[in-house]
């Protein structure tokens, strides 16, 4: 217990940040933060912030989709997040008929709001440190398997009575790697709807090219609106649903932005490594990003090809090729990042000091050693872990043969017709986005770069023994798709019409394949990798608890992991290169410069030009012009997309799309001079809501104010 009580104290002395906008902080301490908060201009208290005993800012914000954010913005639950958070709602209601992908989505009223299957919302209704809870039952001499068996045992001791007689989710979140547990109680509301989008030409404008950079004019933004029984607790898709009333939604101010003004970023973060070691983050830049890139690149070059040769593959493939763009060019600007931040070194560098200081404290003497020797171990079997998600299970007809492998099997008590159904469903929505010239080119070409990357004496025997006898990649994907059921809905359903029972699917090429090679990793590779990856967690949690103890004026806030998290910053331009420098807004004027017909990216709408010719730009206008992003230096990651962007009065005034390209390596490391999360500013969402939309009664919704 002594020790518990240590770690405690040192999680609570740390409030002292190394920048000023630096950290992803959690909003149930965010006490420790609020006075540097109002130093900077924040005119609200830690209760508005955060409360369990009354409504705060909190209540408006809802964790989108699971990977995103958004914010009420009426008592009526409409929600606003970004575009492409909402895109493949969008898209899943899409066709050649009602194409809302290139023509956009207004519902009118609201009869005319699309449900979307499978897409919910959830509040955070609170957040408690039951890190007690969890270690109850600990000792020093447990095995690291034993202390995680121990911590899930405890964590669902303490979510079953969180969630007992009430209509709640729960779940518990580990911290500081392990340091720290946090149990997290949500509210879940499954019947959202589809409101209203933009065009992809105002929603997706500047496409991936414009993706990650910064100046930025991409209207990034679409509504939905929650629905809940007529108690106002959440309830399943049904007609009779009412709007959901809120506890809390923001005003929406139209005051703007100027350089210097207080912003704060209020979402739900994924995921960031701001404590790796050197070991790590030199591998994530020099081996791991290069080769998904080169992987994702070839993906896409081939997407792109079909894409723009056939409106129909253009629909389908249309977030599959977002989502696998997104992260493509995240990587490029992350390992450019880390190198011109001169990362590595710098990380090395205080490992040099963290020994000095250790050198006399046995249980951190040997630790960074201890670090160093399991990266050698594991970097091997990482390098196959990459190459097995990016070039195997990337391949869609292999992906989909898992899918239903586990289907059958989870189905296997089941009735032979009941099977089959359960499983022509997954097959219906499998193959209404499915184009197998993508999907065999795509196989050929990355399939191909694991078997020239990765070491053969680690690659299945059964891959080894067919590249022998089809002699090419190319000549085994002919052979799969050729021959496999899953090359198309008609031959699964008709090989399913007599019932499916255990085993069915195991000699088709497609099952074979991923059935081979998932064996080969599950049982060769992934017990390695899980002892592995358990010995380092058990390391960096006493790392972490030495680097608190070396760096004792330093705030350490816990990597994003989904969880509710603030940060602040300001308004505030950057300079990217040696004689460049960008002002912190743009603006229609920007939007007009790039409008090019010729170019399916930046192809504007005529009713948007026409406006802009005219100068109709109505009461959202500001110097004769509209104001359409603006950048901060708010520390955000992936998941904040579609968080509100709040200025120091709580007022909604923009909703967080991405970051400049320069700043990406913000998810492993900081930098105040490069890291600038880019916002929709709120003026621009209205104006095309007002003037494209021509969507009044959504205006009467919101709480606009000066």
């Amino acid at each position: 217990m002594k020790r518990f009580y240590s770690v405690l104290l040192i999680f609570s002395l740390f409030t002292f940040s190394l920048y000023a906008d630096e950290g992803m902080w959690l909003p149930s301490l965010i006490k420790e933060r609020i006075s540097d908060m109002q130093k900077n201009g924040f005119k609200l208290t830690a209760e508005d912030v955060y409360s369990i005993n009354q409504a705060s800012l909190k209540d408006a914000i809802v964790h989108f989709g699971g990977g995103c954010t958004g914010e009420l913005i009426s008592e009526k639950g409409l929600i606003l997040t970004n575009h492409h958070c909402g895109f493949g709602q969008i898209q899943s209601h899409s066709s050649l008929e009602h194409d809302y992908l290139k023509d956009g989505f207004w519902a009118m009223s609201m009869n005319e709001e699309l449900p979307n299957k499978g897409l919910s919302v959830k509040f955070l209704v609170k957040m408690e440190d039951v890190t007690e809870k969890i270690l109850k039952g600990h000792n020093s001499n447990m095995t690291e398997s034993q202390r995680i068996e121990l911590v899930q045992t405890n964590s669902g001791f303490v979510v079953k009575e969180a969630k007992e007689n009430t209509h709640y989710d729960a779940k518990v979140e580990s911290l500081y790697y392990g340091n720290q547990y946090f149990l997290f109680i949500y509210e879940i509301f499954t019947d959202v709807r589809l409101v209203g989008a933009p065009p992809s030409s105002i929603g997706k404008f500047g496409g991936d090219t414009d993706n990650w950079m910064w100046p930025r004019h991409t209207g990034d933004f679409s509504i939905f609106r929650i629905y809940a029984g007529k108690d106002n607790k959440p309830a399943p898709y049904s007609k009779d649903n009412v709007p959901y009333k809120p506890k809390k939604f923001f005003s929406i101010s139209l005051k703007g932005v100027n350089e210097g003004d207080f912003t704060m970023v209020y979402g739900y973060p994924g995921r960031t490594q701001e404590y790796l070691m050197s070991d790590a983050v030199k591998y994530i830049s020099s081996v791991s990003n290069p080769h998904k890139i080169n992987l994702r690149t070839m993906r896409l070059n081939i997407q792109n090809e079909e894409m723009s040769k056939n409106a129909e593959v253009r629909i389908k493939y249309a977030s599959k090729n977002a989502s696998v763009a997104n992260s493509w060019k995240k990587w490029q600007g992350e390992a450019k990042g880390i190198v011109r931040l001169n990362a590595v070194q710098n990380k090395i560098d205080f490992e040099s000091e963290f020994a000095k200081w250790a050198k006399d404290k046995p249980e951190y003497s040997n630790l960074l050693n201890a670090i160093s020797d399991i990266y050698k171990k594991l970097e091997p079997l990482a390098f196959v872990n990459d190459y097995q998600n990016e070039a195997i299970s990337a391949n869609e007809i292999i992906r989909f043969a898992g899918i239903v492998s586990a289907a059958a099997e989870k189905n296997s008590k089941m009735t032979p017709q009941v099977s089959a159904a359960n499983i022509a469903l997954i097959a219906e929505d499998f193959y209404k986005d499915y184009y197998l010239p993508i999907d065999k080119k795509s196989f050929t070409a990355i399939v191909g770069e694991y078997s020239k990357n990765v070491p053969w004496q680690m690659q299945p025997k059964y891959f080894l023994d067919k590249i022998s006898e089809y002699k090419t990649v190319e000549s085994l994907a002919s052979y799969i798709f050729d021959n496999s059921i899953f090359s198309s809905k008609d031959r699964v359903l008709s090989f399913i019409a007599d019932g499916v029972i255990p085993g069915k699917f195991n000699n088709d090429p497609a099952m074979v394949f991923y059935n081979e090679f998932n064996h080969h990793f599950t049982h060769k590779f992934k017990p390695v990798i899980d002892a592995l990856n358990n010995d380092l967690n058990l390391l960096y949690r006493t790392y972490m608890r030495g680097q608190m103890e070396f760096k004792k004026n330093k705030s350490f806030y816990p990597d994003a992991n989904s969880t509710l998290r603030i940060a602040y910053g300001k308004i505030k331009g950057y300079a990217p290169a040696d004689g460049v420098y960008y002002k912190h807004s743009s603006s229609l004027e920007g939007i007009m410069q790039k409008d090019n017909p010729q170019i399916y990216d930046y192809d504007i709408p005529q009713k948007l030009r026409d406006l802009y010719t005219s100068k109709d730009f109505g009461k959202w206008a500001v110097k004769g012009t509209v104001p359409v992003c603006f950048i901060a230096t708010n520390h955000t990651s992936g998941g904040n997309s579609g968080s509100p962007v709040l200025n120091s009065k709580g007022e909604l005034i923009g909703i967080n799309f991405d970051r400049v390209w320069e700043g990406t390596m913000s998810d492993i490391v900081y930098d105040p001079d490069m890291c600038r999360n880019i916002s929709l500013d709120i003026r621009y969402v209205l104006f095309v809501i007002d003037k494209l939309a021509g969507a009044q009664h959504l205006m009467d919704e919101m709480k606009i104010v000066k």
